[in-house]
């Protein structure tokens, strides 16, 4: 016969076999038995191409539908001083992957973009030479994948990478599956099957991209759900070219008209025309697109049970394309959009998630960058810190529970011209002080961003104090971590340069403005037949 010690024994087992949480009291004996060991924090890391901060019905875009990402930011809290580190792609997602500003880890360019008298090639006749940069993302940073990976979390990528050619594709950093993911910076294919890309097989023709990178995001965390996971969406939208179902395109020309179709949408910047209107109904349907697969990954979640343990990162890489590429949107009230050095460009999208921490803040204006969410993700996930890797990067999380951050200077460092129409430059922002460093002509501009966002009153003269001080403290840093400046071109002609750029401000604003209003008429149809799938969600 079993002793009585004997008899608890057995029962204790049971109760922990059936994950029961009971309290049992007996003579001299109280134990407590929970039903489940604590679990680890899973991470969905929802990364957008080119969207722009007021791409959103949330920001009051009275153009764009997206009311999926609208209640994920109704649920997080919302960074309103959120910041991409540079104003095109590559740099950006090396900043995310690495704690980095990006004079720092050296992508200061999109990968691909020419340097030196590679330049010259443009036809655009610039006073400067571009640097050259690092072209892979280097491997001796220990990437955020990486740091998680070492915490026993799974690791997947699904989406556009543009990190480097192959030896440095999302696998060579730390990331276990890697679907979509390579060297291109846009989807080869487009929106809709054939993809044409050598990380993701074709499924049924006219299948739509981001809904299938959702969902197979959502198949990864399906089958690792009972371990913690770290799943990585990167969409190639709303990059160009920019595509969307007749459905979607009929829809949101019906709302431009609604809205008051203007005759003229651009306005001439320094180098090319900005666009001044959200009006664009095959953008707006791309949006939409994006906007439902987010919504997909998001209800997966629910579905399966991991909405309350899973930490949802949303933002983008760079601002809108207001200008260059496809000319898409508008980010006003900011100035500029993707490629400028103003807030058009490099201010973002920026929401945090974290459901298990209590009492969270709605909102808040201090300014944080993608740097950032290195240290933030390991500190709300309860990993270690690696403080000498994500250097320029702070944990965000006291902020999310509604503490201050001590006022730092963030860096942006782009001594390039790149395809939009921004000038190559340097900034640094501190508290609610902007001041942008020019290098063609080593002039400064300083702006007080808490009274004027539109970046539309230079101050510098009046503060020269001010714009000296961030200036030394500008360089400081860059001269620090070895930044590259731009040279002057021996080759430079200003009468080139002039009959280029007054060519620009007659044929090709006339042109932009002709084919804006183009795709706004009732019979438009796009130059190839991408419209012809109807399979995706409308």
């Amino acid at each position: 016969m079993a002793t009585l010690a004997q008899y608890y024994t057995i029962i204790l087992k049971k109760i922990m076999r059936s994950c029961t949480k009971l309290a049992i009291l007996a003579p001299l004996l109280f134990v407590t038995v929970c039903s489940k060991p604590p679990q680890k924090k899973n991470v969905l890391f929802i990364l957008i191409d080119d969207f722009g901060y007021n791409d959103m019905s949330f920001r009051n875009s009275s153009f764009y539908e997206t009311p999926n990402i609208d209640q994920l930011a109704k649920e997080s809290t919302v960074f309103n001083e959120g910041y991409a580190n540079s104003r095109v792609c590559s740099p950006s997602r090396a900043s995310i992957m690495t704690g980095k500003f990006t004079a720092r880890h050296g992508i200061t360019d999109w990968i691909g973009a020419p340097t030196g008298k590679e330049w010259r090639k443009k036809g655009r006749f610039s006073k400067l030479l571009p640097p050259k940069y690092i072209k892979n993302l280097p491997i001796e940073n220990i990437t955020l994948a990486e740091a998680l990976k070492q915490s026993g979390y799974s690791t997947f990528f699904a989406g556009k990478w543009h990190l480097g050619e192959e030896g440095s594709w999302p696998e060579d950093h730390g990331f276990d599956i890697n679907i979509a993911g390579f060297g291109a910076g846009s989807p080869p294919g487009g929106y809709f099957s054939p993809f044409n890309n050598p990380k993701l097989k074709d499924n049924i023709e006219g299948e739509n991209l981001s809904m299938r990178l959702a969902e197979e995001t959502a198949k990864f965390i399906k089958k690792n759900k009972e371990k913690p996971f770290f799943a990585f969406l990167s969409f190639y939208a709303v990059h160009g070219p920019i595509q969307t179902t007749q459905n979607k395109w009929q829809k949101y020309r019906e709302k431009a008209k609604e809205n008051g179709i203007r005759n003229s949408g651009y306005a001439m910047g320094h180098f090319l025309p900005i666009r001044q209107v959200q009006d664009n109904p095959i953008y707006g349907g791309l949006v939409e697109n994006m906007d439902d697969a987010v919504g997909h990954i998001l209800s997966s979640l629910e579905e399966m049970g991991l909405d309350k343990n899973t930490l949802v990162v949303f933002t983008s890489d760079n601002g809108g394309v207001a200008s260059g590429d496809n000319y898409s949107t508008s980010n006003l009230p900011l100035r500029g959009g993707k490629g400028y050095q103003f807030e058009g460009g490099i201010k973002e999208p920026y929401f945090i998630k974290a459901p298990w921490i209590k009492n969270t803040i709605k909102e808040t204006n201090i300014p944080v960058t993608g740097a950032d969410l290195y240290p933030t993700i390991l500190d709300l996930v309860d990993a270690k810190l690696m403080p000498e890797q994500h250097i320029d990067g702070l944990s965000l999380k006291s902020v999310i529970q509604g503490d201050s951050l001590e006022e730092r200077s963030l860096i942006w460092h782009y001594p390039h011209y790149g395809n939009q129409g921004g000038e190559p430059s340097s900034i640094i922002r501190k508290g609610k002080w902007k001041m942008i460093h020019y290098y063609e002509d080593k002039r400064n501009e300083l702006y007080n961003l808490e009274q004027d966002q539109a970046e539309k009153n230079d101050i510098s003269l009046e503060n020269k104090a001010l714009t000296k001080s961030m200036l030394n403290e500008l360089f400081n840093y860059l001269d620090n971590v070895g930044a590259k400046y731009p040279v002057k071109d021996s080759s430079y002609d200003q009468n080139l340069e002039q009959n280029y750029l007054n060519k620009i401000a007659t044929e090709k604003l006339r042109h932009l403005e002709i084919e804006r209003l183009k795709i706004l008429e009732p019979n438009f149809k796009p130059n190839n037949d991408w419209w012809g799938s109807q399979i995706t969600k409308d």
